[in-house]
């Protein structure tokens, strides 16, 4: 099998993790970290609205938990388009969006939305030879956890409020 004849569901990540497009700053960040993941797809059920990046993440963060918390993730998203792709799509068209995009991850969605993502890491995996076997049915995993930020209260010397 030749790295032209790869196709994008042949390449693509499919057990998720994504993020609720309400959900806030502080817990997309808490997810990238505990899956290990560098890409959040943005989802409002299995419609995909786009990618949240760590960087684009800290880029945009300003101020302690409590301001992170009370901002969603769909505002980070901005107004640009970013390409999407489809499973039976080439890998090469894939390599092709993301470099005319600036982009290293792309979402790949089918008739039912959100099938999988492939990431930049995908395409040289793929390059490379080393293709992941097709992992079962696709799964993808939002938020299974809610962070409450504790905020420090004013305390009286003796450790009273």
């Amino acid at each position: 099998m030749t790295v032209e004849s790869l196709t994008a569901g042949q390449v693509m990540s499919r057990c998720l993790v994504a993020i609720k497009s309400d959900e806030s700053p502080l817990m997309a960040w808490e997810l990238m970290r505990r899956a290990g993941v560098h890409h959040l797809p943005v989802v409002e059920g299995r419609h995909v609205l786009g990618i949240l990046t760590r960087e684009l993440v800290s880029a945009s963060w300003s101020g302690g938990p409590q301001e992170q918390s009370s901002r969603q993730v769909r505002a980070l998203l901005g107004c640009e388009r970013r390409p999407v792709v489809r499973p039976d799509t080439p890998l090469p068209r894939v390599a092709a969006a993301m470099l005319d995009a600036g982009c290293d991850a792309v979402p790949v969605v089918d008739g039912d939305g959100l099938s999988g993502i492939i990431t930049a890491h995908d395409v040289l995996s793929a390059v490379a030879g080393r293709l992941r076997p097709a992992e079962g049915p696709r799964e993808m995993v939002t938020g299974m956890f809610r962070l409450e930020p504790v905020l420090p209260s004013t305390l009286s010397p003796e450790g009273v409020a």
